[in-house]
């Protein structure tokens, strides 16, 4: 029987032959994996390309956005000019109405028989002035002959005389009859969209009250009330040295839901007197309304330019991180190639572009395309930049083929797509730029 000893001995013995004989199998691996890998395997990879501009000086307008409120170019209060009840509302609420279109019918008969009176009195006034009139011709020889005297030549003249003025007074009461038996018409004074109808059949309506019947709006153009605040505006102008834009500026409104309307209006005048209450100035707009879709009361938002700086910088938006721990930044490639954050001052938005004030100098490089790129290299990575252009540029096509341009026909497109959902990754040169949680607008 063998000992205890013996039967460990054997079992160390094992062990060390078969850890001898992975270890050769290991070398003769690595031999053949390096053979089969060739001389270039230790070569570096090229450093990868990034889309960048160049910045330059330029006479840029500062462009704001402000609220504002939409008004109908003209509005008419459609009110009762007679006393009376209402027999007919004769138009469709709200559809569009033309000038001079009856709208209601106010009973007339009162109105009607005043009229009537009215023309009788006419008749009746002269009727005694051809009376009076005849008197004087008949007169007029005897006066001569001294037939009659002359008290009674002047009375007969003096009869005629109020005989004519009675002629004349009850004519303007048949005018002002008449003008009451043409308001229990009642018209549209203007053009436009008619609302609700306010009164209805059987009711009742005042003249010395005023009764409001109907509202009809002109929409085929409408106002922009702007409301901005006088220190904004006077911030505004200072950066711009004082050289401020005049009036007949575009406009351009925004809606609720963020749609840009596709015609723009033009800024009509810019208030003089700043409001004490609120401390805010006050312009108006203008803009086209063809197909209704601004409405009258509506809160809109509009970009106009209300001041123009001689040397900004424009920055395409996508090359920007706003609202960082550090402001907004974005990343400029120096003479090494290495792309460094760097904080930012942004005056206003012109397009698709932010103006940028500070931060940047004539001539940098400002890296616009291939971040995504970035997020798996260790910071201090040398890129290598391209010349970037626009995605709708139309050199685009051509820039396809060439491998110099690819960042920017394809990684521009890669970029806009993901931009909003891009975080660099935690250690990579973009991490100063934009941290977890963060997106490029």
């Amino acid at each position: 029987m063998r000992s205890a000893h013996s039967t460990s001995l054997s079992l160390t013995r094992i062990a060390a032959s078969t850890l001898v004989a992975v270890a050769l199998l290991s070398a003769c691996g690595s031999k053949d994996d390096a053979a089969k890998a060739g001389p270039g395997a230790g070569a570096k990879m090229p450093p990868p390309q990034v889309g960048v501009i160049t910045t330059k000086f330029q006479p840029v307008a500062l462009e704001t956005e402000l609220p504002a409120r939409v008004q109908a170019i003209r509005v008419a209060e459609v009110r009762a000019r007679v006393n009376g009840v209402v027999l007919k509302r004769l138009f469709t609420e709200g559809s569009v109405v033309k000038q001079g279109q009856s709208l209601f019918q106010i009973d007339p008969d009162p109105y009607q028989a005043q009229l009537n009176a009215a023309q009788a009195a006419v008749g009746r006034a002269q009727a005694n002035l051809t009376a009076t009139a005849a008197v004087v011709e008949r007169y007029k020889p005897l006066v001569e002959a001294n037939a009659v005297s002359k008290q009674e030549y002047t009375n007969a003249i003096a009869a005629q005389k109020q005989a004519e003025a009675d002629v004349s007074s009850a004519k303007a009461q048949q005018r002002i009859a008449k003008i009451n038996v043409d308001f229990a018409n009642v018209y549209a004074p203007i053009s436009g969209r008619i609302g609700r109808a306010l009164v209805t059949e059987g009711a009742l309506v005042s003249a010395t009250e005023a009764t409001q019947m109907a509202l009809i709006q002109q929409t085929d153009a409408m106002y922009l009330n702007i409301t901005q605040s006088a220190s904004e505006l006077q911030s505004l102008r200072k950066k711009a040295g004082g050289k401020g834009v005049g009036s007949a500026v575009p406009v351009t409104v925004v809606l609720d839901d963020g749609t840009v309307l596709p015609r723009q209006g033009k800024l009509l005048f810019s208030d003089v007197t700043v409001d004490e209450t609120s401390g805010q100035v006050t312009l108006r707009a203008e803009v086209a309304n063809p197909d209704n879709a601004l409405l009258p009361g509506q809160y809109v938002r509009v970009r106009l330019a209300q001041a123009e700086l001689p040397a900004g910088i424009l920055i395409p938006q996508q090359a920007v991180t706003r609202g960082g721990q550090n402001g907004d930044t974005l990343m400029v490639v120096g003479a090494d190639n290495k792309p460094v954050a760097r904080p930012v001052k942004i005056a206003s938005q012109e397009g698709a572009n932010w103006v940028v004030v500070d931060g940047l100098k004539e001539g940098e490089r400002v890296m616009v395309d291939g971040f995504q790129k970035l997020q798996m290299l260790p910071p201090g990575t040398p890129v290598q930049p391209v010349a970037w252009t626009a995605p709708n540029a139309n050199n685009a096509p051509a820039a396809a083929g060439n491998p110099a341009q690819q960042p920017n026909a394809t990684g521009a497109a890669a970029t806009n797509a993901a931009v909003s959902a891009r975080t660099p990754a935690n250690g990579s040169p973009a991490a100063g730029a934009a941290t977890p949680g963060q997106t490029r607008q």
